[in-house]
């Protein structure tokens, strides 16, 4: 079935390198619409203060924003070094081995899986009740949604990165517009107590549960990792990935702590109860209250495009995963091959795709809930990156002691990179002890969610081992700098 959805994408197969001629632009729209931030929004950041530290929610992605940023420094600093589009992968094995390093690619590969079934489950629920609720269609199944989506996605992935950057762009800047110009009206058309600063006090953030408004607040700026993955499709592979990084940590954490302290401000001293009431419909009703029903009415539609703008973002990503892992030899060397007019890594979006399209029929078929679904997956893909980002963290420490020879400042090298294994080793811990939480189940199915991360890392270092006694030759290859 991939291959047939490969070959319409173009007659022509090549094996070589990604090439293209990204801008700072293109990459940070793909980053932010793999995030979905109006679907972050009026889902996360509503949870965040109902359930996390409250009147402190602003200011928790303040400090996400200097942890992520510290790590941003070492890993723009390795980056110099490093030229293969793997990422995270790539960077693990440069640093701790390849062993690890594979573990680490299954275990990103397996992020992105959770991630896309994630946004088909939740796209195809919202769809829904677009159609039913707001345009009074016919009420049915959500996979049929999921599929529809799915078709299109599957579509973008195969494309040109440039031009799926601009089709994400479009849905994206409705979205920011549309939350910035709400945040706006609750600031300067008269909130009930006035616009107060005391959410960005000490007082503030230590308020409520503040483990779990960290833990909150890391997973809402998921995506800026994944700039590495588009490192050789960018016009100036240093200096772009580099702004890109930077650019999308800062519009994000600044995005989301707007949006807390506008949503703190909307409702007054009672925000924290509409937010732990109704986390999914408190920010539609503000909406509805100061910007009017037609701009709710919008944001039930963009609500939908959100998800949708993530899922070919998603799809993206993971296939370089794929096209690396094929490129080294340690999958399929099909999954290398570049597309010779699109530029594109088809073969891999093609089979990742049927991936999906297996994650949508077997829910539907099995009766699942498509909720139940969507949080599980959610969870699994965010606890992913949090283990990698702390292994990454590890492996740009453990690369500059090695390596005498770099250029890399004291700061780069060890401040930073130290700082920041701190804090992700701080939101791990928190993602482990409030699995329960985050997942939305009991302890149960929180260890079962945990024991397939440790099976999937497990899985990759496993098949490294085996190809290291039997087949040294692509052993080697693994984590190869020459793409």
């Amino acid at each position: 079935m991939a291959e047939q959805v490969a070959e319409r994408a173009g007659s022509e197969q090549a094996s070589g390198n990604l090439r293209g001629n990204l801008g700072v632009a293109s990459i940070v729209f793909t980053v932010l619409a793999f995030n979905a931030p109006l679907g972050t929004a009026a889902g996360f950041v509503p949870v965040l203060i109902g359930y996390g530290n409250q009147d402190g929610a602003p200011s928790t992605f303040i400090v996400v924003a200097v942890v992520l940023t510290l790590f941003s420094v070492g890993l723009m600093a390795m980056s110099r070094y490093m030229s293969s589009p793997g990422a995270f992968y790539s960077y693990i094995v440069a640093g701790l081995g390849r062993i690890p390093g594979l573990g680490a690619a299954f275990t990103a590969f397996g992020a992105y899986t959770a991630f896309c079934l994630c946004s088909y489950a939740y796209g195809g629920i919202v769809a829904n009740a677009m159609v039913h609720g707001l345009f009074h269609g016919p009420d049915i199944s959500w996979w049929i949604y999921s599929l529809v989506m799915w078709v299109v996605s599957t579509i973008l992935s195969m494309l040109h990165m440039e031009l799926s950057a601009r089709v994400l762009g479009v849905a994206l800047v409705a979205e920011v517009v549309l939350v910035l110009l709400w945040g706006l009206r609750v600031f300067f058309n008269g909130a009930p107590e006035g616009v107060s600063l005391h959410p960005f006090t000490v007082s503030a953030f230590t308020s409520g549960s503040l483990p779990v408004g960290l833990l909150f607040g890391a997973l809402c700026i998921t995506g800026f990792e994944a700039v590495a993955v588009f490192r050789k499709e960018a016009r100036d592979p240093v200096r772009t990935v580099k702004r890109a990084t930077y650019g999308s940590v800062a519009v994000m954490c600044g995005l989301y702590a707007f949006t807390a302290w506008a949503d703190l401000t909307a409702y007054g001293h009672t925000a924290v109860q509409h937010a732990a009431a109704d986390p999914s419909g408190s920010f539609v009703s503000s909406v509805h209250t100061y910007v009017g029903s037609t701009a709710s009415d919008l944001v039930t539609v963009l609500l939908v495009s959100s998800v949708f703008a993530s899922i070919p973002a998603v799809q993206s990503i993971a296939a370089r995963y794929l096209y690396t892992l094929g490129s080294d030899g340690v999958l399929p060397r099909s999954l290398g091959r570049i597309h010779t007019t699109q530029g594109s890594p088809y073969v891999a979006a093609a089979w990742f795709s049927a991936l999906c399209l297996i994650g949508i029929i077997v829910p539907a078929i099995t009766g699942l809930d498509p909720l139940r679904v969507y949080s599980s997956c959610a969870a699994i893909g965010s606890v992913c990156l949090v283990v990698l980002m702390f292994a990454t963290s590890l492996a740009i420490l453990t690369f500059f002691h090695r390596d005498s020879t770099h250029t890399a400042t004291r700061l780069e090298a060890q401040v930073a990179p130290a700082l920041a294994l701190v804090g992700i080793g701080g939101v791990l811990y928190l993602a482990i002890t409030h699995m329960p939480d985050i997942i939305g189940a009991g302890r149960t199915a929180a260890d079962l969610a945990l024991a397939f991360i440790v099976l999937l890392a497990v899985a990759g270092a496993g098949l490294a081992s085996y190809l290291r006694a039997q087949r040294p030759e692509i052993f080697a290859r693994i984590g190869r700098q020459d793409l």
